[in-house]
């Protein structure tokens, strides 16, 4: 089992020619509701690319949205039995402006995501104690992800951590880490003295603050590792990219359900990168994220 604990939104995607300038307004192009949120597209990328069961932890608003937002776990297999409808609040949302080139800009309201509190964490405890894996990123409050990477830790599960947005944690933190999967700026966040351009430091650093592993995704230039078996760079498929939306989240969620099945790290890095690179190939965030049976076929 892969518990996945963290947001689950909808997506307000527009369409833009480029980016507009301060107090600009812009005439744009189509508009999508997408669902999205990075937990829950963690979680779907977990469970259409690979075979081990996926459920879902997380908090919706009882509004149409929340609605919408748990049919399309349903529909991809993924348990919500910890999925906590809350009434009378509005379930979150991702505004979410796309360029010409493909490139993002979003801006996020938490909603009922920033609910999700230790106590749910907590009543979820035979369900994390059923997992092998448990995910997690920071588009929760800090102390509901805190709590829950210490459980699951001392619980004898494989953590994996997205630290996205960036945000700053605790060296207590990311000791009980196995596998942090940070951007190379949010790499350097998490360092008072981190800086983006030098992603081999600072996951070298990171490691050194006590995490296992720890993964840079540096976009089309592909993943930096730093592992227990030593470092090495992955290059990414070369691919033309429409919208990167959810390509991280794609990613960590291919790797995910590769070391669910008892892939190297490896292996599993090389099949979370493939799944991306079909993944910026499309558009929006669930919609963008391929099958497994995709990836044998390309």
């Amino acid at each position: 089992m892969i518990v996945v604990i963290g947001s689950i939104n909808m997506d307000l995607v527009l369409r833009v020619p480029r980016m507009p300038l301060p107090g600009e307004t812009l005439t744009g192009g189509a508009f999508q509701t997408i669902a999205g949120g990075k937990g829950a597209n963690q979680a779907v990328a977990c469970a259409r690319l690979g075979s081990t069961p996926v459920a879902m932890i997380g908090c919706l608003g009882d509004d149409p949205f929340g609605q919408t937002l748990r049919a399309a776990l349903v529909a991809d297999n993924i348990d919500v039995s910890h999925v906590t409808m809350l009434p009378g609040v509005a379930s979150g949302i991702a505004s979410i402006l796309v360029d010409a080139s493909g490139q993002n800009s979003i801006v996020i309201a938490g909603g009922a995501n920033d609910l999700l509190t230790p106590a749910h964490i907590d009543a979820a405890k035979p369900l994390l104690a059923s997992a092998s894996i448990v995910v997690l990123q920071l588009e929760t409050p800090p102390a509901t992800v805190q709590h829950a990477i210490a459980l699951a830790h001392s619980l004898g599960k494989t953590v994996v951590l997205n630290p996205a947005p960036a945000a700053s944690l605790a060296a207590a933190v990311l000791a009980q880490v196995d596998y942090l999967i940070p951007n190379e700026i949010e790499a350097a966040m998490l360092l008072d003295d981190g800086r983006p351009d030098d992603h081999a430091a600072s996951a070298t650093a990171l490691r050194a603050l006590g995490c296992r592993n720890v993964l840079v995704t540096l976009g089309a230039q592909g993943v930096h590792a730093a592992l227990e078996a030593g470092s090495q760079d992955f290059p990414a498929q070369a691919v033309k990219a429409v919208d990167t939306t959810a390509a991280g989240d794609t990613f960590i969620g291919g790797f995910v359900a590769a070391l669910a099945t008892g892939a190297r790290p490896a292996a599993a890095i090389d099949l979370g990168q493939r799944a991306a690179a079909i993944g910026v190939t499309r558009q929006g965030a669930q919609t963008s994220i391929p099958y497994l049976h995709e990836l044998e076929l390309s």
